[in-house]
């Protein structure tokens, strides 16, 4: 964070200082919530969860350098005392924003916020500092404490911002307003909360309403490709700048294919030229990450090449999502585990299939959360879908919904054992672990709650087991 004083953090923040001696002292080091984060010069802000209190980690934050502690009551060190922690930790992000000579950008979307966020990072920072979100820290906690991890170096800051209702995405803007406003799509995550697609672009939208207009250099990034993103141009009197694979798009993709091991490739253009890029990230579905990261660098003053070379060389910077690990015995295993919607879940399957390219596909799969009234149908049109892209075999793991994808595959004619439905993860990696050959891709994917990361992790493990025991 920038230097601030505990006197001026006070001010801020509205609170009052207790058991500090020295208010000019300055909190130097980052703004931490973790107390196992906390290093000298460092503010520990303490909130009361459901399974720690942080206030009872204090003394110890302190013991290990953090100047102090913001909290919601007196805890025997030095601290600032306010009302509401999480209140006080935005209004202290809006100030260090505000003195931050850095342009903002913020993007939202219902699917591949973070893949894009992690891509629009790794091409800016090719051009000035770069400070952004680091793996899916986007709500009214993980926010602010990105928007302080700032420093007077950083010229550009890129935020993500999620949503779960309305007026969420205009709570965040108001902490950190942007310049620059991307939203990527709208899809159903979350629908069962939201209620409809309609209510999901409402939210979305928030962020384009925040932007400054276009003479003040406000700039809204839309999907061509969506309808219920591009109509969002007229709720914002920023500049409108369309990405996409339309015709219309300023910045958009022509030549679209995948290599031989499922890596997008394309012909990248924009307003002020064009440049070739293939991809190292998976699937077809980084195109359109590709394409809104490449607008929001145009916008920023950044050539064709300069975005197709950082295009080409960025990685993924973010676990869980479709991270690629080749076992010694041939086995390609793609853990795409931290999360799932419809929209996400189809383009996994489709980079499976990709990546396949006449080796046995396996398509391990679990619940996807939070799609209310939809769940059935969703989750029936994912099992339908392995179906139809010639999966090999589909692994449905869980309860009700796993049960769900299975009947959809079979329903598409899916028999025998081309799919199987097991309880947990534990019997889904015994199954893996007998049947596996070398040479076979295998995804796996699931919202969060799920936890089917684990079984990716077992079976990488279990690759490099084998190769000792080769050994």
């Amino acid at each position: 964070m920038i230097a601030l004083s505990l006197a001026e953090i006070a001010a801020v923040v509205g609170g009052q200082t207790h058991d500090i001696p020295d208010p000019s002292v300055q909190v130097t080091g980052p703004v931490v919530r973790d107390s196992r984060e906390a290093v000298p010069g460092s503010l520990f802000v303490a909130f009361v969860g459901e399974r720690a209190d942080g206030h009872d980690y204090a003394a110890q934050v302190v013991a290990a350098g953090a100047v102090a502690v913001l909290a919601s009551r007196p805890v025997g060190v030095p601290a600032i005392v306010v009302e509401d922690v999480q209140s006080a930790l935005g209004a202290l992000a809006r100030h260090v924003v505000r003195r931050l000579g850095a342009t903002l950008v913020a993007l939202t979307g219902s699917a591949g916020k973070t893949s894009t966020k992690d891509l629009i990072a790794q091409v800016l920072r090719r051009k000035a500092p770069t400070v952004f979100t680091p793996g899916s820290l986007n709500n009214e906690i993980g926010l602010p404490l990105t928007a302080l991890s700032a420093t007077e170096e950083t010229r550009f800051l890129v935020l993500e911002m999620g949503a779960r209702g309305i007026g969420h995405i205009r709570y965040l803007t108001e902490l950190t307003p942007p310049k620059v406003g991307l939203v990527l799509n709208v899809g159903s995550a979350h629908i069962g909360e939201f209620g409809g697609r309609e209510q999901i672009a409402q939210a979305k939208g928030e962020l384009v309403e925040a932007l400054p207009p276009a003479q003040d250099g406000g700039a809204a990034i839309l999907n061509a490709d969506d309808p219920l993103v591009r109509a969002m141009a007229s709720r914002t009197q920023a500049k409108v700048i369309l990405f996409g694979e339309s015709a219309e798009a300023d910045v958009r993709a022509e030549n679209v294919r995948l290599t031989d091991s499922g890596q997008p490739s394309f012909r990248l253009h924009t307003p002020s030229g064009a440049s070739d890029v293939t991809m190292r990230l998976y699937g077809e579905h980084h195109v359109s990450n590709a394409l809104a990261a490449a607008a929001v660098a145009h916008e920023l003053g950044m050539s064709a090449e300069e975005i197709a070379t950082a295009l080409s060389e960025a990685g993924s910077l973010s676990r869980w999502r479709m991270e690629v690990t080749e076992r010694p015995d041939g086995v390609t295993i793609v853990n795409d585990a931290y999360n799932a919607n419809p929209e996400s879940m189809r383009a996994a399957l489709r980079a499976l299939a990709a990546m396949g390219q006449g080796r046995r596909t396996w398509a391990v799969l679990g619940k996807m959360a939070e799609l209310g009234d939809e769940a059935l149908a969703e989750h029936d049109a994912v099992g339908r879908l392995a179906v139809r892209l010639n999966v090999s075999k589909l692994v449905a793991v869980g309860g009700i919904e796993a049960s769900w994808l299975q009947l959809g595959a079979y329903n598409e004619g899916s028999w025998g054992e081309e799919s199987v439905h097991v309880s947990d993860a534990q019997a889904a990696v015994h199954l893996l672990r007998s049947e596996l050959r070398p040479g076979d891709v295998v995804l796996v994917k699931a919202s969060r709650s799920v936890g089917l990361e684990s079984v990716a992790q077992a079976l990488v493990e279990s690759g490099a087991e084998g190769e000792v025991a080769a050994r």
